[in-house]
Formats: C-alpha cells, structure tokens, sequence
C-alpha cells in the first residue's frame, strides 16, 4: 500500500523559510517521479515542483528561484525547501508521486494527505 507522508508546515512570517518533507512507502522510490502541488482556499491545485527519479527538475513560475526540490532515495524521501516565503504561498501543499505503466501511456499516481503552510506575519 502507497504512503505519502508530509511533514514540515506551519506558520511562518513573511521572508521567511521552511522545509517540507515527504515519506514515502509501498513504492520503489526510485522509479517514481515526484512532486509538490499546493491549493489555496477558492483556488485549483496547482503544480509547485517536480523531480524526476533522474533528478531533473521543474518549478511552477511564482517559486521559481525561491523553492527547491531535492529527494534521497536512501531515505525514501522528497523535499522542498521555501525561501523567501510570501503571503501569496499560503496553501495546503500535497506530495504527489507518479510513474508510467511499462508498454502503455498510462501512469500510476499517489498523493499525500497535504500539510498546512501559512505566511502570516
């Protein structure tokens, strides 16, 4: 059974930084490309990083240069570290995890359960 654990929000003041992480289990890791979305009240989820099982990355273009996605597959685990926080970034952030079925277009996704950041001063 696929388990996305994330940990790491909380309330921080404006400019500043906090570190998501996220467990992940039931899976091979290391075959997995992995993801931050987040949602923010009365808005749609939206992309907010993503790193391949190769290590290639992508950000969504209000975080780029002020988050950073990493993984350590000895740990099973994916980060995101936010800088430079802003009010803006005030969301639910959910790990998402997805691979492609071998031989189709299809894939196999997974998220978290989401945990609350809030930039507030």
């Amino acid at each position: 059974q696929v388990q996305l654990v994330e940990s790491g929000g909380g309330l921080v003041q404006p400019g500043g930084s906090l570190k998501l992480s996220c467990a992940a289990s039931g899976i091979i890791f290391s075959i997995y490309d992995m993801g931050w979305y987040r949602q923010a009240p009365g808005k749609e989820r939206e992309l907010v990083a993503f790193i391949t099982s190769g290590g290639g990355s992508n950000y969504g273009d209000s975080v780029k240069g002020r988050f950073t996605i990493s993984r350590d597959s000895a740990k099973d685990t994916v980060y995101l570290q936010m800088d430079s926080l802003e009010p803006e970034d005030t969301a639910v952030y959910y790990c998402h995890a997805q691979r492609k079925i071998s031989g189709t277009t299809g894939t196999v996704t997974s998220w978290g359960q989401g945990t609350q950041v809030t930039v507030s001063s």
